[in-house]
């Protein structure tokens, strides 16, 4: 890669190798979609290093490492994260997704990104994957690092990796936040886009605008952190302008809300239009509603704010479809509808209305559906489209993708456990995650491939202030050293798994 000075805060933090390359990762854009400047980058450094480097027609970038000497038949490895990140900031922050460079902080033993998304989620797992292949002098049987595109935004790197590209038949997938945890499950999903025409009406006369803005939400990881129930600003706004409707003459203009289908939404705003003698009523009833919901949320999000000021418009939606959309909004469904009977302490079944766009000419918005059963996500899909085809708004299904189904007798995860027990003096926890990762899509391609997800401690993923624990990501570089080394020497075979394991708290025989 390029040669750059790397950013102070990343100096004195190990393993340097790791924090080297993380830091590079902060330096160059990678939204998802535009992960191509990064994905180049990599690859001219593999070719420098003399490793094989193919981006396929999905736009993946497949890197191969031959074994250590005397390691060559050992059991291939598949190193495996997404090049992508979420790319959310605060209200007011000047940051360009497109150009400007995370800037990090240390404290109190995390490195974060104050006002935006930090893209440890998953450019940690990336920086360990790039260390391991630039290391001279550890022990691993074959490699192959596969640096999917677009994870967070549709897993279409995942979706379109062709059949028969892979030649490991083990996958460690680095792609989970919760440090001392190995994953071996997580749910699937699918979109349901909705989409109505509007007609537009002029704006009534001797009307004043104002823009509502809700903000202050903490926001967060809508398949982690969905069973918090921390607020939805466009659930809660719309809430709050379906009261406002009852009770004064309001004319809805725009509203808009969230910024990523798997982000819970921190802020949403509205154009609203009122005859000018109703401006007291309205700060009166803005304050009262902040009221409440500060004691709605008192213990989840303590900091939501409703301001509004004064704005223009010359459209407003019409009577229609302001009743329409609001109804429609207030009554679909938002977080966790089921809870696992088989995992208890894991969600079952939920979905996040993570966008919603709604102007005077129509609008649009989005609900990712999550379950680890299929059936749980295709029945909730179907009652929000089933809701919105009683107003006549149209909604399509589309970008499904499998769970990742746990595998109890995997020899893989057995190793590794074994590895954590004797490299940490203490018992690892499994876990099956309500968030996506692309073991799932991956396995159906690849259904002999056996796959273990782990990684360092990260917070707040998702949203403005993410953190990860610094100390964690070398327990996590020291982890998959031992474990390349373990599957690279004979005394790897023949591990077997018990027949009952525990996961958080829940036996999967």
């Amino acid at each position: 890669m390029k040669s750059a000075a790397v950013a102070p805060v990343f100096a004195n933090l190990q393993p340097t190798a790791v924090w080297g390359h993380f830091a590079m990762l902060c330096r160059i854009p990678r939204r998802s979609k535009e992960e191509g400047p990064l994905r180049d980058e990599i690859r001219q450094w593999a070719v420098a290093r003399g490793l094989a480097a193919h981006v396929d027609a999905a736009g993946n970038l497949l890197i191969r490492k031959a074994a250590s000497q005397g390691r060559e038949g050992a059991p291939g490895v598949v190193l495996q994260a997404h090049l992508d990140m979420v790319c959310e900031k605060n209200t007011g922050s000047e940051h360009d997704f497109c150009r400007d460079p995370i800037r990090a902080v240390a404290r109190d033993g995390w490195l974060i990104a104050e006002d935006t998304t930090l893209g440890a989620d998953n450019g940690i797992g990336v920086a360990l994957i790039l260390a391991v292949l630039e290391a001279r002098d550890l022990v691993h049987g074959p490699l192959e690092a596969l640096l999917t595109v677009d994870e967070e935004a549709g897993m279409s790197g995942a979706r379109g990796l062709a059949g028969g590209v892979l030649q490991g038949r083990l996958m460690l997938n680095l792609d989970t936040e919760e440090w001392g945890e190995f994953y071996l499950g997580c749910a699937g999903g699918l979109d349901v886009n909705v989409r109505r025409d509007g007609q537009a009406e002029p704006l009534p006369p001797e009307c004043t605008c104002w823009r509502i803005n809700l903000h202050g939400l903490r926001g967060g990881h809508s398949g982690v952190d969905i069973h918090a129930e921390r607020g939805n600003a466009i659930k809660l706004l719309v809430r709050v302008l379906r009261d406002l409707e009852s009770r004064l003459p309001l004319c809805v203009a725009a509203l808009t809300g969230g910024t990523a289908r798997n982000a819970l939404p921190r802020e949403a705003s509205a154009i609203v239009a009122l005859p000018v003698q109703q401006a007291d009523a309205l700060a009166a009833s803005l304050a009262s509603w902040e009221s409440v919901l500060r004691q709605e949320l008192l213990d989840v999000d303590p900091g939501v704010r409703i301001r509004f000021a004064a704005t223009a418009a010359e459209r407003v939606m019409s009577a229609d479809d302001q009743a329409v959309w609001l109804a429609s909004l207030h009554a679909a469904p938002h977080g966790v509808r089921r809870m696992s009977r088989r995992i208890p302490g894991v969600v079952e079944t939920s979905n996040n209305l993570g966008m919603a766009a709604l102007s005077p000419d129509g609008g649009a918005c989005n609900f990712l559906v999550r379950s680890l059963i299929e059936s749980g996500s295709a029945a909730l899909a179907d009652e929000i489209a089933s809701l919105f085809a009683l107003s006549g708004i149209a909604a399509e299904k589309s970008g499904h993708y499998p769970g990742w189904a746990p595998n109890p007798a995997s020899p893989l995860l057995a190793l590794c456990q074994s590895v954590y027990r004797r490299e940490f003096a203490s018992e690892s926890t499994l876990q099956v995650i309500h968030a996506g990762l692309e073991c799932g899509i991956l396995a159906a391609s690849y259904p002999d491939l056996d796959i273990v997800s782990f990684g360092p401690t990260i917070r707040g993923a998702h949203a403005p202030g993410e953190r990860v624990e610094i100390v964690s990501v070398g327990h996590a570089w020291h982890l998959l050293t031992a474990i390349l080394a373990a599957i690279a020497s004979a005394d790897s075979q023949g591990l077997c798994l018990p027949t009952v394991m525990t996961v958080t708290g829940a036996s999967i025989a």
